[in-house]
């Protein structure tokens, strides 16, 4: 999984009504600018009129229209930050979309390892296939949208401990027989771990009302 923009084999839209701003000009404080007054003000909307419809849109907004229009506005604001924390929940949605049975491997492989709740926090069924991942990491961003943002995060959170875990062993297992592979897994590992300690920390911050 990577923080750069991906390609997608459809055309990647790009509804004027949320994202019609560019950044030639690459001002550093007008890109933070944008990217938190426009975090701000879609989960304000959101949290103000839970409308099933709308809730919907944004959980399947990069299914419809990829991750570039939130690339552009979020991916270089700081990881605990709002605009952050929604970037990075979004990359996991798609990493979990784009591959739900790698994933569920992942996640059963963690589960069985991982000496912690965070399976229980979590919470994915027991056992959680390619459907149930794609199930519980859109209900994960739903309630960030109609839930306790906090406690969404923090199942964010964990999940990524889960999956992190998952791919370390994964890792160890090829590392013998198939160096790529494990080198792979591996770099996913960090990744995930660094992605589950920023969404910890920015759920400590929503409860501080730091979050911004």
């Amino acid at each position: 999984m990577s923080d750069d923009s991906r390609e997608f084999h459809k055309p990647v839209k790009r509804p004027a009504e949320l994202f019609d701003r560019r950044f030639a000009a690459e001002d550093p404080a007008e890109v933070s600018r944008v990217a938190h007054s426009t975090a701000q003000a879609l989960l304000a909307r959101a949290r103000s009129d839970p409308n099933g419809e709308v809730i919907d849109r944004l959980v399947a907004f990069t299914d419809e229209h990829g991750i570039d229009d939130i690339a552009e506005l979020w991916s270089r604001s700081p990881a605990r930050s709002l605009p952050g924390a929604l970037w990075r929940l979004y990359l996991i949605q798609l990493m979990i979309h784009d591959d739900p049975h790698t994933a569920a491997l992942l996640y059963e492989r963690g589960r069985n390892e991982i000496v912690s709740a965070d399976p229980v926090v979590a919470g994915a069924p027991n056992p959680a296939g390619p459907e149930e991942l794609v199930d519980l990491v859109d209900t994960i961003l739903r309630g960030l949208f109609q839930g306790d943002f906090a406690v969404a995060l923090d199942r964010a959170a964990a999940f990524c401990r889960v999956q992190a875990s998952g791919a370390t062993h994964l890792a160890d297992d090829y590392e013998s027989t198939e160096p790529d592979r494990a080198s792979a897994l591996t770099t996913r590992a960090l990744r995930l771990a660094d992605y589950a300690t920023d969404l910890a920390a920015c759920a400590s911050l929503w409860r501080r009302e730091s979050l911004t």
